[in-house]
């Protein structure tokens, strides 16, 4: 059976793994004003920061349609015969249930996944699929597979500021005041339902935290799946990026590092300098 995996844009892989393992990307929506942008195709997070800082305001995303995921799949399905699509996790955007309804008129041709996760979170379990359809495995399969691995997948990260999550209605004013003067950065990551919360406070400058941040993750997740792991980050500074590379090279034990930058439906969400490491655990 040949398989074809699509995903959300959301998942943030990146153009070489996408082209990598063939991966088929739906661009979700980032509205500056009134005007309508795909995101991974004609924006980048650097719009998104010139907006904010102009405006003062977030931009806004807008999941995609029932009409546009069915053109999507049958596009993608053209010498395919079955079809797995991974979405935003559902309580963060309605593209899952466009998604699933798309995938309805296929007759068992697509099947539609919510991730439970965001960014490279959703990107973990988009390229399990593709080794196991490489494998040979059936379509109905790799679903129930990566199903159970939702709650295994560490989606988690650290904002440099709250801004964004403030402007976004995530964060109050009390925590957004309270972070700039202690100078707090929070650990949010993912549950095992999907949603967002925050997981542990973090003191001082930003390399300090995200120092503090790897080395907690190290000590909580001992057993993961080394297939591979993300460093995701929202055009975070390169020394940044470079200590998180050197942390997880020296604490953990991954056949692949793949260091992406957060597209622009999660950097609207997020704002500059925020870095994440994301894996499989066990």
């Amino acid at each position: 059976m040949k398989i074809k995996i699509t995903a959300d844009s959301t998942c943030d892989l990146g153009n070489e793994l996408i082209q990598r393992y063939n991966v088929g990307i739906f661009p979700l929506t980032v509205v500056l004003g009134e005007k309508s942008y795909k995101d991974g195709i004609d924006i980048v997070p650097q719009d998104i920061f010139d907006y904010v800082k102009s405006t003062g305001n977030l931009p806004k995303t807008a999941a995609g349609s029932v009409d546009g995921y069915a053109q999507f799949f049958a596009e993608n399905l053209q010498g395919y015969d079955a079809l797995i699509h991974f979405s935003i996790s559902s309580l963060a955007s309605s593209s899952f249930n466009a998604a699933s309804k798309a995938a309805d008129t296929f007759k068992g041709k697509v099947f539609a996944v919510d991730s439970r996760a965001l960014s490279t979170g959703q990107g973990l379990l988009v390229l399990k699929a593709c080794d196991l359809a490489a494998e040979g495995h059936a379509a109905e399969d790799i679903v129930k597979t990566v199903k159970s691995l939702r709650p295994f997948v560490n989606t988690s990260f650290v904002p440099d500021a709250l801004d964004y999550l403030h402007k976004g209605g995530r964060c109050s004013l009390a925590a957004l005041l309270g972070a700039k003067v202690l100078k707090l950065h929070p650990e949010i990551c993912e549950n095992a339902d999907g949603q967002l919360i925050a997981k542990k406070k973090y003191m001082g400058s930003i390399e300090r935290c995200i120092r503090s941040y790897i080395n907690d993750l190290h000590e909580e997740f001992r057993y993961y799946d080394k297939t591979r792991c993300f460093i995701t980050h929202s055009s975070a500074d390169e020394s940044l990026v470079e200590l998180a590379k050197k942390m997880v090279a020296e604490l953990f034990d991954f056949k692949e590092v793949h260091v992406t930058v957060a597209g622009s439906i999660i950097t609207s969400h997020c704002g500059r300098n925020t870095l994440g490491v994301l894996f499989i655990h066990e």
